[in-house]
């Protein structure tokens, strides 16, 4: 693996990003007016529903969308040969993915720091730990959401069935996370299934910091939820394939 050749692939791909202006909307403007929505549907409620559900919204739309993206996207560079072509030239598949790993987080970095922006100055969320490691754990999970995205893409060989994956590897997640139903409460199986998903830690993670000022539990989860995008990562290397059959 060399940090050269990754670089130079982050580099191509945000590249690419900068010429998509709709996909560059959908990763950074497309969180920031769901969370509005939801806030506005909140905000005519008695008590503070939103403090109770913003955090977890901040870890669960950059998630869902670099996942969405991030497979897409690199299913459209198998398809069209570059894929094949740029695994021809001294590039490893580690690196590959390495690269768009960090053009990826980059914009995830941007797009949780927006999102988390407009929760806290413009919305008004309430947050009692610090607001960097808010942004921090947001950026993990929308990693995490790439490197899962990047592992998917394998197994799709069109567009349509990598969206078709959302249901098997995202919306699970969702219901179980603990955004619906505290986590303690679900039924034995269901906490036990729940327990192995990452996006709980990320949810787990933004709650702690919404609450306490402690964050050693915080970290726990990060760890967690970073150790699952490695993995992703190391999948994703392991199963890419040069070309579409």
């Amino acid at each position: 693996m060399s940090g050269r050749v990754a670089l130079a692939v982050a580099l191509r791909v945000l590249t690419q990003l900068r010429r998509d202006h709709r996909t560059l909307a959908m990763l950074l403007v497309l969180p920031c007016l769901l969370i509005s929505l939801l806030w506005w549907m909140f905000d005519a409620l008695p008590g503070s529903a939103f403090d109770r559900f913003g955090p977890a919204l901040l870890a669960i739309f950059p998630f869902i969308v670099m996942f969405l993206v991030t497979s897409v996207t690199t299913l459209r560079e198998r398809s069209s040969g570059t894929l094949e072509r740029l695994l021809s030239m001294p590039l490893g598949k580690l690196d590959f993915l390495l690269g768009y790993a960090l053009a990826f987080g980059l914009l995830a970095a941007i797009q949780s720091a927006l999102a988390v922006g407009l929760s806290i100055l413009a919305l008004g969320l309430d947050v009692t730990g610090p607001v960097w490691l808010l942004c921090l754990v947001a950026v993990t999970d929308a990693v995490l959401g790439t490197a899962l995205g990047l592992f998917v893409s394998a197994f799709a060989q069109t567009e349509f069935q990598a969206v078709q994956f959302m249901p098997l590897i995202v919306i699970p997640q969702l219901l179980l996370c603990g955004l619906f139903v505290p986590r303690d409460l679900l039924p034995g199986v269901l906490s036990a299934v729940s327990d192995v998903l990452p996006l709980s830690y990320a949810v787990d993670a933004m709650a702690r910091l919404r609450w306490e000022a402690d964050t050693t539990l915080v970290w726990r989860d990060l760890a967690v939820v970073a150790g699952f995008a490695l993995a992703g990562l190391g999948l994703g290397a392991a199963t890419l394939r040069r070309r579409t059959p």
